[in-house]
């Protein structure tokens, strides 16, 4: 092999060139990707986490509810019984 042919020809340089361009954009759309999915599952978590605060409040309101309707059946009852 002499030296002219191991050397990389213009051409091919052009497609390596093409190539990393190429595998750089692939390389920042997957980073750019992943930063919003990141940005996403953070935004998921809050809502989660918000909804499971508005989720013990409904939880305890209704035991609430609950207890006051009980006690105005057992009110009514003791009415009944007078």
């Amino acid at each position: 092999m002499t030296d002219t042919q191991s050397r990389p020809t213009i051409s091919r340089m052009n497609e390596i060139k093409i190539k990393m361009d190429h595998l750089e954009k692939q390389a920042n759309e997957l980073l750019d990707l992943c930063q919003r999915l990141s940005n996403e599952n953070a935004d998921l978590r809050k809502q989660l986490n918000h909804m499971n605060g508005e989720r013990s409040e409904l939880i305890e309101l209704k035991e609430k509810a609950r207890l006051q309707v009980e006690g105005m059946i057992t009110r009514l009852r003791s009415m009944e019984n007078a």
